[in-house]
This record gives C-alpha cells, sequence and structure tokens, in this order.
C-alpha cells in the first residue's frame, strides 16, 4: 500500500531522528609510523609542546635565523600531529629537528623512510631538508635536498652531487611534490657505500650509487673512492644556500636495518 503524504513525512521524521540519535561511527585510527626491527620510529603523537622533545631537539650547526622548527597541529599525515619547519632563504636561516642514531646497529644497510610535504616548489639553487652528519667523513654531512627543481644528494665536504647537474642528470631525478603527502624512502649500506632513493615506493634512477660509475649519475660521486657512510644522526628541516623559503611538515618518521615501506 502506497502510504498517504502525511504517513511519509512521519516515517522520514522517525528516520532522522533515529539517525541522529545514533552514536556516530568511529573514525579509523590513523596509522602510526612503522616500526622496523633494530630502529626507531616517531609519529610525534606524545609531543606535548610545540617545542619538540624527548628523543628530538632543534640545535643547528653554524648559524641559525628566522627559519623555525615546531610540533604543529594544522597538519599531519596520520593522527593529529607532525613537525612543521618554516624554512626561509639564506645560509643562517637553519632550522631542523634532529635525534641521534647512536642505538643502532652499525654496518650494512640503514633504511629511513619519512613522510613529507611542503608548499613551494623546489628552486633552482641548492636546499637541503634531510641531513646526515658523517663520522666517516670528518662529522660533514650527507644532505638530502634539491637543485635544478629536482632532488638531489650533497656531500658536503667535497660538494659532489647525486646526480650530477648536467641536463641529463637532473632529468634521471625528480621534483618533490607540493602540497601534498610524499613518501621519500631511502638506503644506505654503509659497508659497500651504496645508496637508493624511493619515492612514493618508485625507485628514482638519478638517486643511486650501485658501485659502479653511471655518466650523469653517479660518476662524480665515486670519482672520490672509499665512500662508507657512517651516519651519527638524522635532522630534517630546510637549509637554503641562496634563494628558496619553505615551510614543510614531517611525519611518520622511521629508521631501521630493512626497509619499512610506504
Amino acid at each position: 500500500m502506497t502510504p498517504t503524504p502525511h504517513r511519509a513525512l512521519a516515517v522520514a521524521a522517525v528516520a532522522v531522528a533515529v539517525a541522529l540519535a545514533a552514536p556516530a561511527a568511529p573514525r579509523a585510527s590513523a596509522q602510526p609510523a612503522a616500526c622496523a626491527a633494530n630502529g626507531f620510529c616517531e609519529d610525534f603523537e606524545s609531543q606535548t609542546g610545540t617545542t619538540p622533545a624527548g628523543r628530538w631537539t632543534t640545535a643547528v650547526a653554524n648559524c641559525s635565523g628566522t627559519g623555525t622548527a615546531t610540533v604543529d597541529t594544522t597538519m599531519a599525515h596520520g593522527g593529529t600531529k607532525s613537525v612543521r619547519i618554516t624554512g626561509k632563504a639564506g645560509y643562517c636561516n637553519h632550522a631542523f629537528v634532529g635525534t641521534s642514531l647512536s642505538g643502532l646497529p652499525s654496518g650494512g644497510d640503514l633504511y629511513t623512510r619519512l613522510w613529507v610535504r611542503h608548499t613551494t616548489a623546489l628552486p633552482a639553487q641548492h636546499v637541503t631538508f634531510a641531513a646526515l652528519r658523517d663520522t666517516n667523513d670528518n662529522g660533514k654531512d650527507l644532505r638530502m635536498g634539491g637543485q635544478n627543481k629536482a632532488l638531489q644528494w650533497n656531500r658536503e665536504s667535497d660538494d659532489a652531487t647525486l646526480p650530477a647537474q648536467s641536463p641529463a642528470g637532473v632529468a634521471l631525478s625528480t621534483p618533490l611534490p607540493v602540497n601534498t603527502w610524499t613518501c621519500l624512502e631511502f638506503r644506505l649500506d654503509r659497508t659497500a657505500g651504496r645508496l637508493d632513493t624511493w619515492v612514493n615506493g618508485g625507485l628514482v634512477t638519478g638517486l643511486v650509487v650501485d658501485g659502479t660509475p653511471t655518466q650523469d649519475v653517479d660518476q662524480q660521486w665515486l670519482n672520490r673512492g672509499g665512500w662508507r657512510p657512517a651516519p651519527a644522526d638524522l635532522r630534517l628541516g630546510w637549509e637554503s644556500y641562496g634563494e628558496g623559503d619553505d615551510t614543510l611538515w614531517y611525519d611518520d618518521v622511521a629508521v631501521g636495518t630493512s626497509r619499512i615501506g610506504c
């Protein structure tokens, strides 16, 4: 039997009332940073203030300026918190959060996975957004960042770049997408002196040191033989050597001796 208009309205009203009275379905909880054996993970959810604490410090090398590193609740990859870097142009505007790697096994593979989001495309000039102090290279930094608008690795001690900053080399790298979360992974083989880099799960051809010199990729990097990195820390932030303001968020960081994945 077809309900009368009044009956239909009554049924609809009851349905609305039931829906309003019913408890809301729980939201799926955010996935924490994956933890690997012999490593650590960090999703920043346990941070209680705006200044990074616990295993994280905001000390910077050389000099600092108006750049800042804070715990942020306005943007997160998972959960409700991340670390925000307000990066400013100019060499003396270093802003980083860092943590020691002293508790990890030495030698062999070291894997790092992090999620990063930023607002401004990588500039033509050199910038750094992640760094590791290499105790096998007189404490100089192994730096991940950008140049010529694409991702690159840079060795502070001799300014070698990966890939070479030729047009062919840059074309074998990739930009860092803006206004979206990007999964960055890298593997350092500390015993053999090898390096692999993945963006959103895909290996980036121009960001690989495989031990065999390849023109426009790792030939320059391998010109200095015997590179065997021994990173003592991991720092995430912003360092500009000329142009380049950027705002970045880091979340769900994981470090270990096996690949963690996105």
